[in-house]
């Protein structure tokens, strides 16, 4: 017996030949995995190599018979008609956005459709012991009575996570669980993947973060343009970072930032004594006394961990689309501006790229064209009638400029992969040509080939003499292409560094520090 066959004698699922078309686009093209009983495989690849609709073949949201291949589970080939066709099997999916009802308690949520009911009435006492049982299984200390809405992000991938197992989940299938969340998060759902992994419990993990998929992978498939490339045993030789990336773009990448000499000019921007209290509790105080400046050609950076304020100053600066009780001061170029509107920051030449590009920084359901003129519709008009014609060709230029890849302007941007999304983002803002650009996590989400070309676009708006202010979860991120970063701590600016003397210990340093005062 060959190792090939004893490897797919051990698999608890082979996806076998998965071939999946859309009008005009092959999304899968022969694709194979096998992920062996009690492993954790990562599946790995860039947006749009087809990771999440192999998931959604595997899960039945693409039922048997739009899709060619076959699929064995547990030994036996299945032809799964919808996902509560999976889920009786123990094949359960859990998506970046969580599928949780926020005004629902927490047991309510881990039994919604899967009722726990004696004579056509729940049985709340046995739900509620059930709940508690599962929260402790995933490491939560909340009463099950207590709402989704009222705890973090972290959380309620735990609740998720809970429910999954109320299912009796065999196969635990996490599409980006990481990537809203914080560091000591993180690692907390990485140590309960290895805890469900040694009873025996199988994951399918899909990730951009490398350094958690080195940490727990067993073995790694990499899909690239809708193809299996390779699978890498983790226990067989050391896998490393540039390995994967070798993989995942098709060559290596010696450099995970573009190179970039700063050319800093004159003071450009400034934010004095900024104060914001919270939008629902008038006596929370979220933003505290708050000063920082961007010189001109400067890429300056915010640290922090989550929940230490840094969006929430963004958005208050940004037309105070968050906050009341805002004060403090604004200058551009020395001069006092006015941002207390999204138009006004706008008309005096500050745009903000949000961390939530779906809901804050598109409609999703208009195509490339209309988002990319929408912040700035009088570059595109003839006495207030949008002219076709320039909208199409600042479109088109836009989507050659940034490098889009989609069908053509008019595609709707919903059908775009993350990293092309973010790119659409980028050339709605670019469009209405600010002086300053925030840029609230701008590769959250988006692979490592997408990324390089989101910093080049970056690097280039420096150049041209830009302000960018940049908050980032990822520190290496902002290592690799801040000039100066500002460390925020429970709504306050707690130190700064230029880029020569920043690390990732300093910064961390400075943050402990002041969690002590």
């Amino acid at each position: 017996m060959n190792g090939t066959e004893s490897e797919c004698m051990n698999a608890i699922l082979e996806m076998r030949g998965i071939t999946k078309t859309f009008p005009g686009v092959k999304a899968l093209d022969d694709v194979n995995i096998a992920v062996k009983a009690g492993e954790i495989h990562a599946l790995v690849g860039e947006n749009g190599a087809g990771k999440s609709t192999l998931m959604k073949v595997l899960s039945g949201v693409y039922p048997y018979g739009s899709y060619t291949g076959e699929i064995r589970f547990e030994g036996e080939e299945r032809r799964f008609r919808d996902i509560a066709d999976s889920e009786k099997l123990g094949i359960i999916i859990i998506h970046q956005e969580l599928a949780l009802v926020p005004l629902l308690s927490i047991a309510e949520n881990i039994f919604l459709g899967n009722e726990q009911a004696r004579f056509g009435v729940i049985d709340w006492s046995f739900v509620f012991a059930q709940t508690k049982a599962l929260l402790k299984k995933v490491g939560l200390k909340e009463a099950p009575d207590t709402l989704v809405t009222d705890i973090g992000v972290g959380k309620q991938q735990l609740v998720e996570i809970a429910k999954a197992l109320s299912k009796k989940v065999k196969l635990l299938i996490l599409d980006e669980p990481t990537a809203s969340l914080n560091e000591s998060d993180s690692d907390a759902l990485l140590n309960l993947l290895l805890e469900f992994k040694a009873q025996g419990i199988s994951s399918i993990l899909i990730s951009h973060k490398l350094n958690e998929i080195s940490k727990v992978a067993d073995s790694i498939t990499v899909l690239r343009d809708g193809t299996t490339v390779e699978t890498l045993d983790c226990h067989r030789e050391a896998i490393s970072e540039d390995r994967i990336i070798r993989g995942m773009v098709g060559r290596a990448m010696a450099d995970r930032y573009p190179h970039r000499e700063p050319r800093v000019g004159e003071r450009i921007f400034e934010v004095k004594d900024w104060t914001a209290y919270h939008p629902l509790h008038a006596d929370r105080k979220v933003v505290k006394g708050v000063n920082f400046h961007i010189n001109k050609g400067e890429i300056v950076g915010i640290a922090g961990l989550m929940g230490a304020g840094r969006t929430e100053l963004a958005m208050s600066l940004f037309g105070r689309t968050w906050g009341q009780n805002i004060s403090g001061t604004v200058l551009l170029n020395g001069r006092e501006i006015d941002t207390s509107t999204v138009g006004r920051a706008v008309d005096n030449g500050i745009a903000y790229v949000t961390e939530d590009r779906k809901t804050y920084g598109l409609i999703l359901e208009e195509d490339i064209r209309k988002n990319v003129t929408l912040a700035n519709l009088e570059g595109v008009a003839n006495a207030l009638v949008i002219d076709d014609i320039r909208e199409m060709a600042v479109a088109n230029d836009y989507r050659g400029k940034l490098r889009i890849r989609s069908s053509n302007i008019y595609q709707q941007t919903v059908n775009l992969s993350g990293g092309n999304q973010q790119k659409v983002v980028l050339s709605k803002w670019l469009f209405a040509d600010p002086k300053i650009l925030i840029l609230d996590e701008p590769t959250r989400g988006i692979d490592v080939g997408a990324k390089y070309e989101i910093y080049t676009i970056i690097n280039n708006l420096a150049d041209a003499g830009k302000g960018v202010l940049m908050i980032s979860s990822e520190m290496p991120e902002l290592l690799g292409m801040c000039d100066r970063i500002y460390v925020m701590n429970e709504g306050a600016l707690i130190g700064e560094f230029a880029a020569a003397e920043a690390s990732q210990e300093r910064i961390m340093h400075a943050i402990v520090k002041a969690g002590r005062h």
